[in-house]
């Protein structure tokens, strides 16, 4: 291992200790907000230095077993603990590095999830339903939750757009890749003579804020107007003003919520998704400066880039950014995304980890 990267390892088995020392004193809880931050850092710290004394371990049996060498009746013994020791080294150095990459500070967050119709009318519209029943089946399998915020219906049955909110643990570490333009390849149910089309849809995946005052909104850079909603609810929903629309003058974004028969509950689902945006406009103007000197263009968010085909007569999926095909189109749609994801979160770790190579 680097010297750069032993050193900054021994800095944090020293901290360690310290923070152990700090929430062992007899007045460590009179500042809980104090307590509770550096009992986060424990539990960060802790698995990581361990891990740290295992690795220093295994290299003292190295050196036990190398003085051993020499003695005829424990040569074979100890060419085997060497061997082993250097393993379980190779094995420690590479978790160790994997626990000192940066991470993403939204990760645990909930997300919300945007997805639009683009080029091919009504068959686009269709297959924005299909996704976002993708992407429900998937919040399901992972026992999250799937809320949703906004629609505007097509007139086939799918969507020209929807919002639904994913809550649960992990959900944007998960999902955080998906961001961008997705392509069908498929024969429409509206085609007569069989020809296959190729629509596409957009999708956006956002974190949300803690709270919309995490991200700074001025009230003087917002219009908000309030109308009839036009979607289903019966009589009432279309008797009273109760749909909302907030435009930010300052970016042009432009979010509608008319999905409740409050207009107040309307209006405060239309902040969180303003401030969502506004929050993912900011990420993605600082992961492209990033991107810049990165080979892939991995967690970038750059909607207008065509990230995944869908390609149903052969029944396949290629991601493009990691050429990854795989031939299970229909588990796939049913939200079996795990491959997908697992195999684009290592191509992401493995991007930071030639980086971390690079800068030590």
């Amino acid at each position: 291992m680097k010297p750069s990267l032993l050193t900054k390892l021994d800095q944090l088995t020293h901290r360690l200790a310290e923070v152990s020392e700090l929430l062992m004193q007899e007045n460590a809880t009179s500042n809980m907000d104090n307590y509770r931050k550096l009992t986060r850092e424990h539990a960060e710290l802790g698995p990581l230095v361990a891990l740290y004394q295992d690795y220093v371990k295994a290299d003292s049996d190295i050196k036990t077993a190398q003085e051993l060498l020499t003695d005829p009746d424990m040569k074979e013994f100890a060419q085997e603990e060497v061997a082993s020791a250097k393993s379980r080294m190779e094995h420690l150095e590479i978790e160790l590095q994997k626990m000192l990459l940066p991470k993403d500070p939204n990760d645990e967050r909930n997300i919300f999830l945007e997805i639009r119709a683009g080029t091919g009318g009504d068959e686009a519209g269709l297959f924005a339903g299909d996704l976002l029943r993708m992407y429900t089946r998937f919040a399901e399998r992972n026992r999250w939750q799937a809320e949703l915020i906004s629609e505007s219906p097509s007139e086939l049955g799918g969507y020209k757009e929807v919002i639904v909110r994913i809550a649960g643990y992990g959900a944007y570490s998960k999902l955080k890749f998906e961001s961008g333009g997705h392509r069908v390849q498929r024969v429409p149910a509206t085609e007569t003579q069989g020809r296959i089309h190729t629509s596409a849809c957009t999708v956006a995946v956002m974190p949300e804020a803690d709270e919309v005052e995490d991200v700074n909104i001025n009230p003087a850079d917002l219009r908000i107007d309030t109308f009839r909603a036009s979607g289903a609810g019966g009589q009432h929903i279309n008797k009273t003003d109760s749909a909302v629309r907030i435009t930010h003058l300052p970016t042009g974004i432009v979010v509608e919520c008319q999905d409740d028969r409050s207009q107040h509950k309307n209006k405060a689902q239309a902040m969180k998704v303003l401030a969502a945006r506004i929050k993912d406009v900011q990420m993605r103007e600082q992961q492209a400066k990033e991107a810049a000197t990165r080979k892939s263009l991995i967690g970038s968010g750059d909607r207008s880039e065509r990230i995944r085909t869908y390609n149903f007569p052969q029944g396949r999926m290629t991601d493009h950014r990691i050429n990854l095909t795989l031939y299970k189109l229909d588990f796939i749609m049913d939200g079996d995304l795990e491959e997908l994801t697992n195999a684009l979160a290592a191509e992401h770790q493995a991007e930071l980890l030639a980086e971390l190579a690079e800068s030590t």
